[in-house]
C-alpha cells in the first residue's frame, strides 16, 4: 500500500520561507518522478513542481525561482523549499507520483502565508 506523507506546512507572513517534506512507502520512489501539487480554496489542484528520476526538475511559472524541489533517495524523501512566499501561495500541498495517481493522494499540508 502507497502511502505519501506530507509535512512541514504553516503560517507564515509574506516574505517568509517553509521546507515541505514528503515521505513515500510502498513503491519504487527511486524510479518514480515525483511532484508538489497545490489546491487553494476554491480552485482545482495545480501541478507546481516536479522532479524525476534523474533529478530533473522543472516549475510552474508562478513559483520560479522562489520554489525548489529535491529529493533524497536513501530517505525515501521528497522536499519543497518555499522562499520569498506570497498570500497566493495559501494553499494544501500534497506530493504525488507524475503522473498522479489518485490512490496516492494524502492529506496534504497546509501552508498560509499572511499579508
Amino acid at each position: 500500500q502507497v502511502q505519501l506523507v506530507e509535512s512541514g506546512g504553516g503560517l507564515v507572513q509574506a516574505g517568509g520561507s517553509l521546507r515541505l517534506s514528503c515521505a513515500a512507502s510502498g513503491l519504487s520512489f527511486s524510479i518514480n518522478a515525483m511532484g508538489w501539487y497545490r489546491q487553494a480554496p476554491g480552485k482545482q489542484r495545480e501541478l507546481v513542481a516536479v522532479i524525476t528520476s534523474g533529478g530533473s526538475t522543472n516549475y510552474a511559472d508562478s513559483v520560479k525561482g522562489r520554489f525548489t524541489i529535491s529529493r533524497d533517495n536513501a530517505k525515501r524523501t521528497v522536499y519543497l523549499q518555499m522562499n520569498s512566499l506570497k498570500p497566493e501561495d495559501t494553499a494544501i500541498y500534497y506530493c504525488n507520483v507524475i503522473p498522479s495517481r489518485f490512490p496516492y493522494w494524502g492529506q496534504g499540508t497546509q501552508v498560509t502565508v499572511s499579508s
